[in-house]
């Protein structure tokens, strides 16, 4: 017979049906103060873990007696700047009847006094500000922080996609400290174990869909951390230790405007594909004349955004193209003109063929892709055939 002096101590028994006894935990829970938390929170990801906290501390308020939501304040979006939008976190705060700060910047801001209390303990995930040192001093507990990877490997802003971007078929959470310098530098405490979670159809999963499969993962690791006490000096590290001058790690740099701009020369139709899937529609820019009357027009360039594209099997005598990745061309002479069977092509790096079926050209509204370029005057001044096929090319490879 086993016997528990301090059930807290050791933690719940689970009763397996399988092996007709009883599994205790390897891990004892550290005694703590009821703990004020500051929450600093924005999308989907920071949600789930604070729907996770409130759920605990209802259950047990003993060991949490409240929680304040930080936010970024809303901000004004779309064309015109017209609309108004909330950070998603903000709505789900006043849902469950919690406090709620909105600030932009830490600088001249305190922590709110609760009436049971000063803050002391800071959680932050997928918050984006950094939690400067003179709060984290100011609360006993410090900061815990939730990532959706298995640090160190995918620091930054932007794990989610870079996973993806990456090709890789594993993923996973950590629970670390707030580093007082940096981000994502802080103590592992709790992470998936490796080799990690296995990612559904990698090759096809999207952002939203990853961030389905964490998030909930995420919020779990949270909570027992909590219920664990890993916060409680003397933190313990638990997180792996990648060999010295490990060249697998990734940096999960913010995802910019500038990472969907298609290097043609460089890019292969894994690298596009993947990309358009990961961060949505990739662009690059085209010349166009300034006025097609004139003999001797200017020209200059225009961005064109790639809003649909498939990879199909060459057209017939388009082999040649494939020497100059990024030259758009049309299965039609010269003038081109829109007709059935007829479609805009592109071949990639490494010799396969993108079919532009949906493009917007800067200024113009999204299109059927050849009747884009015949509208924005992109094809060039005759065409050629080849294996009894006739094609139109653009006056210039995409750039």
């Amino acid at each position: 017979m086993i016997i528990l002096s301090n059930v807290r101590a050791f933690g719940l028994c689970r009763y397996s049906s399988a092996a007709r006894r009883p599994a205790l935990r390897l891990y004892t829970t550290r005694a703590h103060d009821p703990l004020r938390i500051l929450f600093c929170g924005s999308d989907e990801f920071s949600i789930a873990s604070l729907k996770a906290l409130h759920a605990y501390h209802l259950k047990q308020p003993e060991r949490i007696s409240s929680i304040d939501v930080v936010c970024r304040p809303g901000k004004k979006v779309g064309r015109g700047m017209k609309k108004f939008r909330e950070v998603p976190i903000k709505e789900t705060a006043s849902a469950l009847s919690l406090p709620t700060h909105e600030i932009d910047t830490f600088t001249g801001w305190t922590p709110p006094m609760t009436p049971h209390g000063p803050i002391n303990l800071i959680i932050a995930v997928s918050f984006g500000l950094f939690v400067p040192p003179r709060i984290l001093n100011a609360a006993h507990y410090g900061g815990l922080n939730v990532h959706p990877s298995l640090l160190p490997d995918f620091r930054g802003p932007a794990p989610l996609h870079h996973t993806l971007l990456a090709g890789r078929s594993l993923t996973g959470v950590t629970l670390q400290t707030l580093h007082h310098k940096n981000f994502d530098h802080g103590v592992i405490l709790s992470q998936t174990p490796k080799p990690g979670i296995q990612i559904p159809s990698p090759e096809s999963c999207t952002v939203s869909e990853l961030l389905n499969l964490v998030a909930p993962k995420g919020a779990q690791l949270l909570v027992d951390g909590i219920n664990d006490g890993l916060f409680v000096p003397p933190v313990k590290p638990a997180g792996w230790v990648p060999a010295e001058g490990n060249k697998d790690l990734v940096h999960a740099a913010k995802i910019k405007p500038e990472d969907r701009h298609i290097d043609w020369s460089n890019w292969t139709m894994q690298d596009i594909t993947r990309r358009s899937r990961v961060i949505g529609p990739l662009w690059s820019r085209a010349l166009v004349p300034t006025d097609i009357s004139d003999t001797s027009p200017s020209f200059y360039q225009k961005r064109v955004i790639l809003t649909h594209v498939e990879e199909v099997e060459p057209p017939k005598g388009s082999r040649s193209f494939s020497l100059v990745p990024g030259l758009p061309f049309a299965n039609a002479p010269h003038p081109v003109g829109p007709k059935k069977g007829r479609a805009l092509y592109v071949y990639t790096h490494d010799g396969k063929v993108l079919r532009i079926d949906q493009m917007k050209v800067e200024g113009e509204a999204v299109a059927e892709g050849l009747r884009a370029a015949i509208k924005a005057r992109m094809f060039g001044d005759s065409s050629f055939i080849c294996d009894g096929a006739e094609f139109t090319p653009f006056r210039n490879p995409l750039v």
